[in-house]
């Protein structure tokens, strides 16, 4: 779990974002239907219920559109021994695709999946899935939610005798 979102004093807030975030109408930490605009703490910055994580899932708070980025998400990754990620949420264009081009810098494997994620026009979201593929896979790959869950499948389940910890 992901959120972008800025610190209530705004002190992390480049003056550039502030600026394209006005001349969009929704200057970021302004007054909106939800609280201030992209303000940590406001109602309008929380997870939906829907979307909630559960008690073991931690939440990166991030500040720009990468969730590495000023966020400690490749700590708690390499502690753990991730090496692969799946990503899904929103925008395909924008945060997902920035946070996926991030991990791969990284050394990670990235797998986008591509009907769990949305933009803000269809087109965007089309482009996006391309230039992953682009090059043989230049940021890692792209799946249906099915094809992954398929694959999942057949992976050993925590706690058998044949799941390793990598």
């Amino acid at each position: 779990h992901t959120r972008e979102g800025h610190r209530p004093s705004l002190s992390d807030l480049p003056k550039n974002k502030l600026w394209r975030s006005a001349q969009i109408g929704a200057e970021i930490g302004s007054a909106g239907p939800c609280g201030r605009v992209l303000t940590r703490g406001e109602p309008g910055w929380e997870l939906i219920n829907e979307l909630a994580p559960l008690p073991t899932e931690d939440i990166i708070d991030k500040p720009g559109k990468g969730s590495f980025c000023a966020t400690d998400l490749e700590l708690i990754l390499r502690t753990n021994g991730v090496s692969k990620l799946l990503l899904g949420g929103i925008t395909t264009d924008v945060c997902v695709h920035t946070t996926m081009r991030e991990a791969n810098d990284r050394g990670f494997e990235c797998c986008m999946i591509s009907d769990g994620t949305g933009a803000t026009d269809a087109g965007n979201h089309a482009a996006a899935l391309r230039m992953i593929a682009m090059q043989g896979g230049v940021f890692g790959t792209h799946a249906a939610a099915a094809a992954v869950v398929a694959v999942l499948d057949t992976l050993p389940r925590a706690g058998s005798a044949t799941a390793s910890f990598k």
